[in-house]
């Protein structure tokens, strides 16, 4: 296992760095890729290869894989972890706006994917860890592009592992609930850019505030994902999906538990 090559997306910040460091220091060698070179550099210290990757950017993606099959060979794991959110009204954001969003969190992890498949394929083993979310699972209001890219990534994860398991390639979805990163900033930005002021500016109000509340209280750092990446890429037999952490897999009783109609009542008794 300590001399596996891992690609990780998305590694400049949040999941995708606690990542990277903790594979780092497991013995893994880390090729650390994102657009924000300064803060990829950061990780140069640690022993990580770094790679500039414009996951929406098909040359680009081309590039980064090309670099590590060319220095090493082989590319035995792949952690897709870039994504963002495009928050705000379905009314509202717009549609160039909500293809970028599935550009980024579904078409671009796919097309890294396409890339790394046949080296893998030709070695008989290899695994793909597709960063998801509870997101995926459970749809809240003023998040609906995100949510489908999420919903979307469960749907194509799970098709791409039935097909690949016979080549000894293994599948694994990461589905994190609440996690203190620089994501929540991004994704509240552009709430408010796009749905801050007109008919759905009172529900934008009350979500960020709840958001806010409920996302500083108690939520783990992104370590505790990482551990969990780490977990799956040790495992011989790994699950189809992770949740993480406890918060996350309480929600996802909930949902499973409540028919949609009192999960609505539920969701908008929480935003008023």
């Amino acid at each position: 296992m300590q001399d596996r090559i891992v690609l990780v997306t998305g590694a400049s910040s949040g999941i995708g760095r606690a990542a990277a460091e903790l594979l780092l220091r497991s013995g893994y060698t880390v090729y650390a890729a994102a657009r924000r070179m300064d803060k990829l550099r950061e990780l140069e210290p640690l022993g990580a290869k770094i790679l500039f990757l414009d996951v929406a950017d098909e040359a680009s993606a081309g590039n980064a894989v090309e670099a590590v099959l060319r220095a090493e060979g082989r590319i035995d794991v792949l952690v897709n972890n870039a994504g963002y959110g495009a928050h705000g009204a379905i009314e509202d954001v717009p549609m160039a706006e909500a293809r970028r969003q599935f550009e980024v969190n579904l078409f671009g992890l796919a097309r890294l994917t396409q890339l790394v498949l046949p080296a893998m394929r030709r070695r008989g083993c290899g695994r793909i860890i597709n960063i998801s979310s509870i997101a995926g699972k459970i749809t809240t209001p003023l998040g609906g592009w995100y949510h489908a890219s999420k919903h979307a990534l469960e749907a194509y994860s799970d098709a791409l592992r039935l097909e690949t398991g016979q080549f000894g390639i293994k599948v694994v979805l990461i589905e994190p609930g609440p996690v203190k990163t620089e994501w929540d900033n991004t994704a509240l930005v552009n709430l408010d850019k796009y749905s801050g002021s007109g008919v759905y500016g009172p529900l934008v109000r009350r979500l960020t505030g709840r958001f806010r509340a409920g996302y500083r209280a108690g939520a783990p750092g992104p370590e505790v994902v990482a551990a969990v990446i780490l977990r799956a890429l040790r495992s011989r037999c790994p699950s189809a999906r992770y949740a993480v952490s406890f918060h996350a897999k309480a929600i996802l009783f909930i949902k499973w538990l409540l028919p949609d109609r009192l999960l609505d009542a539920a969701i908008n008794f929480l935003l008023k």
